[in-house]
């Protein structure tokens, strides 16, 4: 077994002269051929685009097909690839490939997924850009020891029934500390659905390892307070975390680009729920005919199976650029897993507009804060919206639950707009002499909660 003998690392010194050295937009313009498309022309759904080593993605990986439980390995061929502005390699050498790229075969074929790069991947809905990325596994992320970064082998592809409207992609995962099996099974829609199955078996022992991991960008926007000197007024693809407890409370936390490094922990027992959002769907607000913000895809992460004790993380990095991933969100289980251990975990990760299971309470829409009326204090505005907010009844017995942790909350207000079905809240917090606090917001009417909870950490 792979997973009782040392990690023998891949080699990623074979590439040809300047291919770990290209620029990007060299490397994006080597494309596979029409006819170096897997299943190309054969109406089974997907086709498959091997991709090309190069630029950052020096690390071959293996790709093979499953027909008729048959196994094929997919051959490196040059002459299968559109190489642009970038001299081929040498004729008959095997450079294996970087990862893939899938594409629906329907009617009207869009791209779905890219697998690419240690154990990354992308996906969207119809309709959207690429924006955050998933890992299937991560390891020690943000400690001084080091971040261990595990690493996809080889994929194995199952050729799709023709209309099953789904792919199944199997993969062979390894790392210093662990191996791991894979099935992952890729279904495309308005939501597009992975199923990801992984069952891994540690070398030693790890007492940090994260489940459901995505990350995404988030550079400026109304409710941070770092401010750069760019003509759009937000530029971010994920405006905050959304969790789902084991208890049922429906929780929000949005993301900052922080001053220093920041790590959040968000305690809970089988959690039902979590996922990094994009909640700001108005162009407006972006300002920004390339990127497009307001199409990013959020990814909902939904446990298949009891996950026990653990935490949801948070991970906030400084950035000072709008192409760094700078937000990450995974599970961290409280138990450690054992040298030699066999663990099999499941989950389903929707990339959606907005999750597939949703609060009926109102949810937090949007953010601001300032300097507040004096001293240290400083000012908060959260909007929520919902249907609940149009009942006058409601609206009218509804009181804001505010705390500071530490500092002391003043000058509550609230400005009800029925017609628009919303509830401004308006609040000061006054740490002290204290350089963080911790905020929690829930709107209640007879002792219920109206809406989701809101929290936030602001630091002085």
């Amino acid at each position: 077994m792979l997973a009782q003998k040392p990690l023998v690392p891949l080699a990623a010194n074979d590439l040809p002269d300047g291919y770990a050295t290209l620029p990007f937009d060299q490397f994006a313009g080597i494309r596979a051929q029409p006819g170096g498309l897997i299943w190309a022309g054969e109406n089974r759904g997907f086709t498959v685009e091997p991709l090309h080593r190069g630029y950052v993605f020096t690390r071959p990986v293996s790709l093979f097909t499953i027909e008729d439980d048959i196994v094929r390995r997919v051959a490196f061929d040059r002459a299968k690839f559109d190489y642009g502005r970038v001299a081929p390699p040498p004729a008959g050498q095997d450079l294996q490939f970087s990862g893939m790229r899938i594409a629906t075969g329907l009617e009207r074929p869009y791209e779905v997924a890219i697998f690419q790069g240690a154990t990354f991947f992308r996906s969207l809905a119809r309709g959207q850009n690429y924006g955050s990325m998933a890992r299937a596994l991560i390891l020690r992320p943000g400690e001084t020891r080091g971040e261990e970064i595990p690493f996809f082998r080889a994929f194995w592809i199952e050729r799709p029934s023709p209309a099953s409207g789904l792919l199944v992609i199997h993969a062979l995962l390894d790392s210093e500390s662990l191996t791991g099996a894979f099935r992952m099974t890729l279904r495309p829609g308005d939501v597009t659905l992975i199923d990801v199955e992984m069952t891994l078996f540690a070398r030693q022992a790890l007492d940090h390892i994260g489940f459901g991991c995505t990350m995404g960008t988030f550079l400026s926007g109304p409710q941070s307070r770092r401010t750069f000197d760019d003509l759009r007024p937000a530029v971010h693809e994920i405006s905050g975390v959304q969790m789902l407890s084991g208890a049922g409370e429906w929780i929000y936390r949005p993301v900052n680009n922080p001053a220093n490094l920041q790590v959040s922990s968000f305690m809970d027992g089988n959690p039902r729920g979590f996922g990094l959002v994009q909640r700001e769907r108005d162009p407006a607000a972006f300002q920004d005919d390339d990127q497009r913000y307001e199409l990013r895809p959020s990814v909902w992460t939904e446990p298949l199976g009891e996950w026990g004790q653990g935490s949801v993380q948070l991970i906030e990095i400084p950035s000072d650029s709008d192409i760094n991933d700078n937000i990450i969100t995974y599970w961290r289980p409280r138990a450690p897993l054992a040298a030699g251990s066999e663990t099999t975990i499941a989950y389903r990760q929707a990339w959606c507009w907005q999750p597939p299971e949703r609060p009926t309470l109102a949810i937090a829409s949007r953010m601001r804060q300032g300097r507040g009326s004096q001293g240290r204090r400083r000012r908060f505005i959260v909007d929520f919206t919902g249907d609940r907010l149009a009942d006058a009844a409601i609206v009218a017995a509804t009181r804001a639950t505010i705390s500071a942790t530490p500092g002391v909350v003043h000058n509550v207000r609230l400005w009800p707009y029925p017609e628009r079905k919303l509830m401004r809240v308006g609040f000061e917090v006054d740490p002290g002499t204290d350089t963080l606090s911790e905020l929690r917001l829930v709107l209640q009417a007879g002792g219920q909660p109206v809406s989701e909870t809101w929290l936030d950490r602001w630091t002085w």
